[in-house]
């Protein structure tokens, strides 16, 4: 499987198909299949997942929760981290057994996230590229956000040297932190093909088969690509995320 722009057609075919909502059951089959190599393409990539709600009608959520504040995109279980698994014969159970659902990813075990508002994302995209620097799998959600998806900066055979993601592990406060969120531990995002409420998705802009980069080798891009979208000049003293091993 391919995810680039250019050579992601047959599954994002697909996709576009699963995200249309009510289709023949013959075409909703086809469909589910995609889903589920995609999910699996990600699992073997070493990435844990775990099942999350999906919209329904009203942009709504599909938990029982009243006026959830992130529909569709949290876990379903509070156990989300001790359930996240990159197991095939799990993965596959839980996307039979609940095929409308979306699934997350729990950041800081093996990987972490840098999440960008969209434009200054693709424009650091092109930096890097054009600077040569090494790029990993890149998500891109329809509401607005570029997520670069990197080796952790945590040691986890180290208890004492994890943190939790104090710029995002709380999905309710997002909306505070509108520039660069670092997802580490604590934290999860959502991952492709994943359905939004008002017929908005998440897809891969490059597919997980591509090597998890350092972050700290993107970081600078991301945050000068930030600071400019936002009218500013970045502050390295203002840098609040870990860089530490």
């Amino acid at each position: 499987m391919s995810a680039e722009s250019g050579g992601r057609t047959g599954l994002q075919g697909k996709l576009s198909q699963w995200l249309r909502g009510r289709r023949p059951k013959e075409a909703a089959a086809a469909d589910d299949g995609g889903r589920v190599a995609l999910l699996l393409a990600t699992a073997s990539a070493g990435l844990p997942l775990a099942p999350a709600a999906y919209p329904t009608a009203d942009y709504r959520c599909s938990c029982d929760r009243v006026g959830c504040p992130t529909p569709a995109r949290h876990p379903v279980s509070f156990a989300w981290q001790t359930q996240s698994t990159t197991d095939r014969a799990q993965i596959e159970r839980w996307a039979r057994n609940q095929p409308q659902a979306n699934f997350i990813t729990a950041t800081g075990m093996v990987h972490d996230v840098l999440d960008v508002p969209l434009e200054a994302g693709r424009e650091a995209l092109e930096r890097l590229h054009s600077a040569g620097v090494e790029v990993g799998p890149v998500a891109e959600s329809d509401d607005g956000r570029l997520l670069f998806f990197t080796l952790t900066r945590g040691t986890p055979e180290d208890e004492d040297e994890w943190w939790p993601c104090e710029l995002d592990c709380h999905p309710e406060t997002a909306d505070e932190h509108p520039g660069l969120r670092w997802h580490c531990r604590g934290s999860y995002v959502l991952v492709p093909p994943a359905r939004l409420p008002g017929d908005q998705a998440v897809h891969w802009v490059r597919g997980p088969e591509h090597p998890l980069p350092d972050p700290l080798s993107l970081l600078e891009f991301l945050t000068d690509a930030c600071a400019r979208h936002a009218g500013q000049e970045p502050d390295p003293a203002d840098t609040a995320w870990p860089l530490r091993r």
